[in-house]
């Protein structure tokens, strides 16, 4: 074991009370416990405690929000740093793979069972349900709209924050446990639900919400204003060299633009953000890798209009205060009459959070005030033969959430369909 990796294996306490585990992890991984195991250099033995519970330690070690989850309630975070959770769930599941083990070893071989569930998208929730299915014996499809499984995990997360081989190898093991795969075929497109019902016992939708919000201001329909959903997830993004560029929001998805597009040679870029910067959503660490890489950021600052001929020419803001509002939680902005503002800019991404395609409408199931597909306690939905989880029941919008909800499914699905 390297030096590095073992003075932050021996810094973990092992502690009886375990919140990292019980209290900040959504998957409930057997923290203290793995991290044991690699003190011991028992990689085999760490990969398999993971195993267990997550399907994606090579995923989440490395983009969870560690510092709001697992890190943010390790007993040594207290008065000092927290253990590197993330990291060392990474390093287990890279060593295990330098290792040659796999998915497959961890799980008892068992036969398959006359029981067939289809997976309806293949991102972080349909992914896991996928696998913890199929490690019982069911029959596993799943229906992906790309020729490639992921979600998000391929193009909506920057390489450089998760290499696509590490996703590529994810896939690969879990596609290993004898799950079968229909690429290309995209729901309400090339098949519709009540074609597909009769052929399963069940049927798990996971197809995400990756429609970037609106803002709501008159101009966003000019040309150079972009989702920036979208434009992580297809990749096509107009030349930026020598722009100006404005990415409004304050979340992870904010932060990934914004570097991708410093990246690709934008002049300028800059953050606007109606909040403080400690109001953030966005992990500590993407605010500041992005200021290191040279991304500006305006905090209390509002668009409250887009102005140019048929394409963005400037944008218009306006100053905030922070004011604590009856029944809010946290200090809400508000305008600061006659303090607007225009700037020159090239490109503006919305990147304010996002919603389910209109389609969702359309699939015969009940859905919230949200437009999300309104779920029971065990991911059911108003059809008692279809579940959904991840970002299109209106799951917490981490991967590990998103993963939580597609095993929590599974285990429903096979108390129903077995038991």
């Amino acid at each position: 074991m390297i030096k590095e990796i073992e003075e932050k294996v021996n810094y973990c306490l092992n502690c009886k009370v375990k919140p990292c585990s019980l209290k900040g992890c959504p998957l409930n991984n057997r923290i203290p416990d793995f991290i044991q195991a690699l003190k011991k250099e028992e990689y085999i033995s760490a990969y398999k405690i993971l195993s267990e519970t997550t399907v994606l330690p090579g995923v989440c070690g490395r983009i969870c929000p560690h510092e709001k989850q697992c890190q943010g309630s390790c007993v040594r975070g207290i008065k000092g740093k927290p253990v590197s959770i993330g990291e060392l769930e990474a390093y287990t599941f890279d060593k295990a793979h330098e290792l040659g083990y796999h998915l497959t070893d961890c799980y008892e071989k068992v036969n398959k069972i006359d029981k067939k569930v289809a997976i309806i998208g293949g991102g972080p929730a349909g992914l896991t349900c996928a696998a913890f299915l199929a490690k019982e014996g069911i029959q596993v499809t799943i229906y992906e709209k790309y020729d490639y499984l992921g979600g998000l995990l391929m193009f909506g997360i920057p390489s450089f924050r998760l290499p696509k081989e590490i996703v590529e190898n994810t896939v690969k093991d879990i596609l290993d446990l004898g799950i079968e795969v229909k690429y290309c075929q995209e729901l309400g497109r090339d098949f519709t639900l009540k074609d597909i019902e009769n052929t399963y016992d069940a049927i798990f939708l996971s197809i995400g919400a990756n429609v970037s919000s609106k803002m709501g201001v008159e101009g966003e329909e000019l040309d150079g204003v972009y989702g920036g959903n979208e434009l992580l997830e297809y990749n096509l993004h107009p030349n930026y060299k020598g722009k100006k560029v404005i990415v409004t929001g304050g979340g992870n998805v904010a932060m990934d633009c914004a570097r991708t597009i410093n990246q690709l040679g934008a002049e300028e870029v800059t953050v606007v953000y109606r909040r403080a910067e400690e109001q953030m959503p966005a992990e500590r660490k993407e605010i500041q890798d992005a200021k290191n890489e040279g991304v500006q950021f305006a905090f209390q600052n509002n668009i409250v209009k887009i102005l140019g001929n048929q394409k963005v020419e400037k944008v218009e803001l306006i100053k905030t205060k922070l004011v604590q509002k009856e029944g809010d939680s946290r200090l809400s902005p508000v305008n600061i009459e006659g303090s607007n503002y225009q700037v020159n800019v090239d490109y503006i991404i919305m990147a304010l959070g996002a919603k389910p395609q209109e389609y969702v409408k359309d699939l015969g199931v009940d859905l919230n005030k949200w437009g999300n597909i309104q779920v029971d306690e065990t991911y059911k939905t108003s059809n008692p033969k279809i579940y959904a989880g991840g970002d299109l029941a209106g799951i917490k919008g981490t991967v590990a959430w998103a993963a939580h909800s597609g095993r929590e499914a599974a285990k429903n699905i096979i108390k129903d369909i077995i038991y």
